[in-house]
């Protein structure tokens, strides 16, 4: 094939787009023959172009393209061309995926108004503490005035609870095995002890307990003992010993007014601190021990117990004043946040938040003994003071 060919102008010779071997090639400038170019249009009217021959390109569909790419028509109309070549572009290449609409990103919400400020939490379900609360005062009164020594047995199952509340948090959290056992049974003898032999009792009963303990953990092996023996020495004092003078007060002959003045006052000051605490309160107490606590707090407490104090003593103890009663109601007031406190201290060193679970609302036992156990003796001291052992 002669390569002078590819640039024949069109319509070249009376065989025009004959490409058959010859010795002279095409005419060069012949006029084209044939009724089609003698017809007036025929000025109007573009030639089309010759399709050269294309070498192949690796089979049949890139025959196709090449010609595509090549023919004269195609070129004519613009939008044709454009549409061929999309169709083209489309068959060559995939088809680019459409971008997901499925889950579309959320449109920013509207602003919503401000809302009302929060109100204060009590931290706990009060209407469940509240109701615990008036069954063990329905069970503690009943007891208190019916039989003395039905409440006794009531405070001697509380220490039992008590203990072992405390001695499980302890080798849970801290890896102390203080003896269950002596205490369980020394606790409960030592508040017997106290009410059948008052202040001596209890001493001896103290004091034989805390043998016991000695004595038991000896059974196992050394390692740890002097923990485990100190921290069931505490526990025998801190619980059982210090109900004890619970049971001291319920021997005098107005034992019940007596055991009821001091649960009334403890009750009263706790709630008249928790009460002020949480409406006014802004000033911490210990933040490091109890940051729920506040001074604000404290003075509702002094200021609640105080007034119960002076009522209790004026009507409920023989031979007591109202001004008795405000003493009594502060020293109450002091030793009840004390405990308190005390208690606390201890949850946060063992990292726990109640000592139990068995009083829905509450907590634990100990976490209702914490403020009785310390104001115990307090109350007992000064009512001796005030009115007699009587």
């Amino acid at each position: 094939m002669n390569d002078s060919s590819w640039g024949s102008p069109p319509g070249a010779g009376p065989h025009a787009g004959y490409w058959g071997p010859t010795d002279q090639g095409p005419v060069q400038g012949a006029a084209p023959a044939g009724p089609a170019y003698d017809a007036p249009e025929a000025q109007q009217t573009r030639p089309m172009p010759i399709v050269p021959e294309v070498p192949a390109y690796g089979g049949d569909q890139d025959d196709d393209r090449g010609a595509a790419r090549l023919s004269g028509p195609l070129y004519r109309d613009d939008t044709f061309r454009d549409a061929t070549f999309r169709d083209e572009t489309t068959s060559a290449q995939p088809r680019a995926a459409a971008p997901q609409t499925q889950n579309p990103e959320p449109m920013p919400d509207a602003p919503q108004p401000a809302s009302a400020p929060q109100k204060k939490s009590a931290g706990r379900d009060l209407s469940a503490a509240i109701g615990v609360g008036v069954g063990l005062g329905v069970v503690i009164v009943a007891s208190l005035f019916v039989v003395k020594a039905v409440f006794v047995g009531v405070i001697a199952v509380a220490v039992v609870v008590g203990l072992w509340e405390l001695t499980s948090r302890l080798e849970e959290r801290k890896g102390i095995k203080a003896p269950l056992v002596p205490l369980a049974v020394g606790g409960a003898a030592m508040v017997v002890a106290g009410y059948v032999r008052e202040a001596e009792g209890a001493w001896v009963a103290m004091a034989l307990t805390a043998l016991a303990v000695l004595v038991w953990r000896m059974t196992e092996p050394p390692e740890g003992y002097l923990k485990d023996v100190t921290a069931g020495v505490f526990a025998a004092f801190y619980v059982p010993f210090l109900a004890t003078f619970v049971a001291m007060m319920l021997t005098a002959d107005d034992g019940p007014q007596r055991v009821l003045t001091f649960l009334l006052l403890t009750v009263v000051s706790d709630t008249g601190a928790y009460a002020v605490g949480w409406r006014f309160g802004k000033h911490k107490l210990a933040p490091r021990i109890s940051p729920g606590k506040t001074r604000e707090g404290l003075l509702g407490a002094v200021s609640f117990a105080m007034v119960a104090g002076a009522l209790c003593m004026q009507f409920l103890i023989d031979d007591g004043t109202w001004w008795q009663g405000l003493l009594l109601g502060l020293a109450v007031a002091a030793s009840a946040t004390l405990g308190d406190l005390g208690e606390s201290m201890i949850k946060r060193d063992l990292g726990i938040k109640d000592m139990g679970t068995l009083l829905p609302g509450h907590g634990g036992i100990m976490d209702r003994l914490d403020s009785l156990l310390p104001t115990a003796p307090v109350v007992w001291l000064l009512l001796v003071l005030f009115v007699g052992s009587g």
